[in-house]
């Protein structure tokens, strides 16, 4: 799933319009890199955590020439996946039903009755 499909799927799972649903997407990323890069962590609490490790400055090989090769320290984001997602990923078997449902009382991915 690209951004626009996010977008489009959070569109038909509220009663955002695409443009709200962009900004809210927009919004979410740039406060999850601005924290992160001020050293706080990012607990979506089933989901998981988003934070920065510290890489230490290590030895490698150049893969060409396969002469040592000194790589600096860096910092680098990261991802800790919550239980539930990762027990929701895990077991193949289970079927994974969103938890939102918008005004009208459909959850995601659902179709409206027609009557």
């Amino acid at each position: 799933m690209n951004k626009a499909e996010l977008v489009d799927s959070i569109t038909k799972s509220t009663n955002l319009t695409k443009g709200d649903a962009a900004k809210f997407v927009d919004a979410f990323i740039s406060n999850v890199i601005t924290a992160t890069s001020e050293g706080e962590k990012v607990y979506l609490v089933g989901f998981g955590a988003f934070s920065i490790s510290q890489r230490k400055e290590r030895e490698g090989r150049n893969p060409r020439t396969g002469d040592p090769i000194v790589i600096p320290a860096a910092r680098a984001p990261k991802f800790t996946a919550g239980k539930a997602f990762k027990d929701a990923v895990g077991d193949k078997s289970a079927k994974v039903e969103p938890t939102l449902k918008n005004d009208a009382g459909v959850k995601p991915g659902q179709k409206k009755d027609s009557k």
